[in-house]
């Protein structure tokens, strides 16, 4: 049966079209996709590590010539966003951006992220995609050639800047109108970040990483990443939330580093040109500027010393940072932060190599050691064949 000029009048520009009456399994598959990151759904909300399409689908769309879609890149600390999905009465990523983008056009938009952060979850590199209708504001109804990508980042930063000053975009490009910024991703980085040492975090790395007191073992956490990487049954790393299809996955890559502190400031030693046993990412570990012991003023003056003396008076003792990679086209739900987890309790000892294999081979998530926080959490990269 053919379909009238008013059946077609009337869909919606930029549905997935199928030829039958019935919606395709693909199109039912893209359109509660969408729904699911639509204001007000009642599907229960997910959080970082989204499992994503396994395969690229083929979308067939019906273009509309007065709109244009861009992929925008964005960065944000993640601590004061309840999550990146839009939700009633939370602040959240996307409901920020759809927010300085509706300011910007002067009309509402609908915004789409590559990869979903719970809340506490920071990005260095999000990804999303937006359709915008440029609109004369002087004459109403008219329709203007699309903005130039750098007007869109600055406008929208613009915007951004006067509310928090906790997210800002990083990129944008004009991309065609059936390119979805979560089912075209091929590839997705995360970091997660621990300091170890006992003394208590500084205020400057609050939320920003995992504070492990304990001494980790670098080569024992490498030894666990060698169990973990490569084509597996994740369900161990699986949190009871996930809907995935299937917990079989490929972790491209899995692997520990240490690295410079967030907050590294020369020692003395490196200023005056001595060479140092430790590695340059320590230089944090401060010294004294002179003596290591306190000099007493006077008889009236404090008889004793702080815990860090020998470091000097207001010196504090650094931490050892440590930062955890893992690659791979898509993730399940919170798998990132289980397999640090493990990790961590590798390099405290608490689990060993055969421990790490037998947890993985459980196939159960009440195998697996406790999920590493939140805080630490970074999705670092989202990879496409762009056009």
């Amino acid at each position: 049966m053919h379909r009238t000029d008013a059946q077609r009048e009337g869909k919606r520009v930029g549905d997935h079209v199928s030829e039958n009456t019935k919606p395709s399994k693909l199109s039912r598959s893209f359109s509660q996709a969408e729904a699911k990151e639509k204001p007000g759904s009642d599907l229960p909300r997910r959080g970082e590590e989204e499992e994503e399409e396994e395969e690229e689908k083929p979308v067939r769309v019906e273009p509309n010539p007065r709109m244009q879609r861009y992929l925008v890149a964005v960065e944000y600390i993640g601590t004061r966003f309840s999550g990146s999905q839009k939700q009633p009465n939370c602040r959240t990523v996307v409901g920020t951006l759809e927010e300085a983008f509706c300011k910007f056009v002067g009309q509402p938009v609908s915004i789409y992220c590559s990869s979903r952060t719970d809340a506490g979850v920071h990005a260095l590199s999000n990804v999303c995609h937006v359709d915008v209708e440029r609109i004369s504001k002087r004459k109403p109804g008219e329709v203007l050639p699309p903005h130039e990508p750098g007007v869109v980042r600055r406008a929208v930063n613009h915007f951004l800047q006067k509310i928090e000053g906790d997210i800002m975009v990083t990129d944008v490009r004009c991309i065609p109108s059936d390119f979805h910024a979560r089912y075209k991703a091929v590839e997705r980085i995360y970091f997660y970040r621990l300091l170890s040492g006992p003394e208590p975090l500084s205020t400057f790395e609050r939320e920003r990483a995992w504070h492990v007191p304990e001494k980790l073992d670098v080569d024992a956490m490498k030894n666990a990443c060698k169990i973990l990487v490569g084509h597996h049954d994740f369900s161990s790393f699986r949190a009871a939330g996930c809907q995935a299809n299937s917990p079989i996955r490929t972790l491209d890559e899995l692997h520990v580093t240490e690295v410079a502190s967030f907050l590294n400031f020369s020692s003395t030693s490196e200023r005056r040109g001595i060479v140092c046993d430790e590695p340059a990412w320590c230089s944090n570990m401060l010294e004294s500027e002179s003596s290591t012991q306190c000099s007493h003023v006077s008889s009236t003056s404090i008889g004793k010393c702080s815990a860090n003396s020998d470091i000097g008076f207001g010196m504090r003792t650094g931490h050892r940072c440590y930062v955890i990679t893992a690659r791979a086209r898509s993730f399940l739900y919170h798998q990132v932060r289980l397999l640090v987890g493990v990790l961590k309790c590798a390099g405290t000892g608490e689990l060993t190599f055969n421990d790490v294999e037998r947890i993985l081979n459980a196939k159960t998530v009440t195998a697996a050691s406790p999920m590493a926080p939140a805080c630490g959490l970074y999705l670092g990269n989202v990879k496409y064949e762009l056009p």
